[in-house]
């Protein structure tokens, strides 16, 4: 069969979406990583209404964090190996029991240490369904001018539950009860995360079905393009956390404690506007120059934050900081599809969202214990330094994001070429 050249021309979303299978994963899988953003809010707004102190609040969140960002990547690791079902469906049980365990001692005026022993196995359990998601689409589209639609597509919906979740848990939690948005969370969880797992025929291929001779199983830590979008992940998580704590912080400092939830969503809305449009763009310019150059407008519209003192500016310097997230988050999604072997591909996704976990767990720390010393406004310093010292580790390595030299396409002897450019 004479071999075809697909245009480089980017697929739009419909064809996307018409992808035999998609939409039976897309949808429940939608509701499952719905918790992913309600967890860190919903466990400040109840743990500083029952201690009263963000500082304690954001400790709590942060060991939920830390938790998630440590086993996350084995949890990839065991898909790549026995599937995501069968390592889905027990931390989905899990985790719901560890959320109902954190909420009843919270309620019940347990010792912050308690508290601290609960987020652990919450942190732990957190259902890596987006990861499992993008793995799925990697399976379908490999090699395919497909796929970094694909990549903007699962950042869009990232995105969106980070517009839905958080207002959702803050909802809940101021006006209906503090806890609710943590009941709201671990319900969701059991019940999308099940219903995800139900859908067997898109799951990949796993075990030793999953390498080849040509590439064979090896950790995706190993691999130093891996390493260095960690980092940069890592400066991504900063933003989340620091805008997390230092807007409920800023808000409750106002008398308005109503409008974080606003705040944050217009943030995330800007990150999901962005997240449409690079979807939509078929760039000339290559994924290496792309993550450097959005990674710097992400840096220079972070280290604004501290600066703004009214509800306004600080929405729409939150709306522009949510703009510079997606094309960072996107673009380094992209890459690591073209760094890795199809063998650790769940291991790697759940690598970048470890990262954004634990740097999200770092500056939750660090904000909620700046805002009770210093006030709201010095929580925002934290994206600040997080983004400018991942920025320099993408500059100082950034050749080591240089794809690798087989691609897929032609280790399996497929006809297609797919034009890629690396800088």
């Amino acid at each position: 069969m004479a071999s075809t050249v697909i245009s480089d021309k980017r697929p739009g979303y419909g064809r996307l979406l018409r992808t035999p299978g998609a939409l039976s994963f897309l949808l429940p899988g939608f509701a499952a990583r719905q918790p992913f953003a309600m967890l860190t809010i919903g466990i400040v707004l109840l743990v500083q209404h029952t201690t009263g102190s963000f500082g304690s609040a954001g400790a709590v969140a942060a060991v939920t964090g830390v938790s998630m960002a440590l086993f996350a990547p084995q949890s990839g690791k065991l898909a790549d190996r026995f599937g995501q079902r069968a390592v889905l469906i027990p931390g989905v049980l899990v985790h719901t029991a560890s959320v109902s365990l954190l909420v009843a001692l919270a309620l019940g005026g347990a010792p912050l240490w308690a508290l601290f022993l609960a987020a652990v196995p919450a942190g732990a359990s957190v259902p890596q369904v987006g990861p499992m998601v993008r793995a799925r689409w990697a399976a379908k589209l490999d090699g395919t001018p497909l796929m970094p639609t694909a990549a903007a597509f699962e950042s869009v919906t990232d995105e969106f539950t980070f517009v839905v979740g958080p207002v959702l848990a803050t909802a809940l939690c101021t006006g209906v009860h503090p806890a609710a948005g943590l009941i709201a969370e671990a319900a969701l969880t059991l019940v999308g995360g099940l219903f995800f797992a139900a859908q067997r025929a898109t799951q990949p291929a796993f075990g030793l079905s999953a390498a080849t001779a040509a590439e064979p199983h090896r950790s995706a830590l190993s691999i130093p393009g891996v390493r260095v979008l960690v980092v940069a992940f890592l400066g991504i998580g900063s933003v989340f956390g620091g805008m997390q704590v230092s807007l409920t912080a800023f808000t409750e400092e106002i008398g308005n404690p109503g409008a974080n939830g606003l705040l944050y969503g217009v943030f995330a809305a800007g990150n999901m506007l962005a997240g449409i449009a690079m979807g939509a763009v078929a760039w000339k310019v290559g994924p290496r120059r792309r993550l450097i150059l959005g990674y710097a407008g992400l840096t220079a519209a972070a280290s604004l934050l501290w600066t703004t003192h009214s509800v306004l500016l600080l929405g729409a310097l939150g709306l522009v900081v949510g703009l510079c997230i997606a094309p960072a988050l996107i673009t380094g999604y992209t890459i690591v599809e073209t760094l890795i072997p199809a063998s650790a591909r769940t291991e790697a996704f759940t690598w970048l969202t470890g990262a954004v976990a634990l740097g999200q767990a770092a500056a939750v720390t660090v904000a909620g214990r700046l805002a009770d010393a210093h006030g709201a406004s010095t929580g925002f310093l934290v994206p600040m330094v997080g983004t400018a010292l991942a920025l320099a580790t993408l500059l100082a390595l950034r050749s080591r994001l240089k794809p690798r030299e087989t691609s897929r396409v032609a280790a399996r002897g497929i006809g297609h070429r797919v034009p890629v450019a690396v800088d």
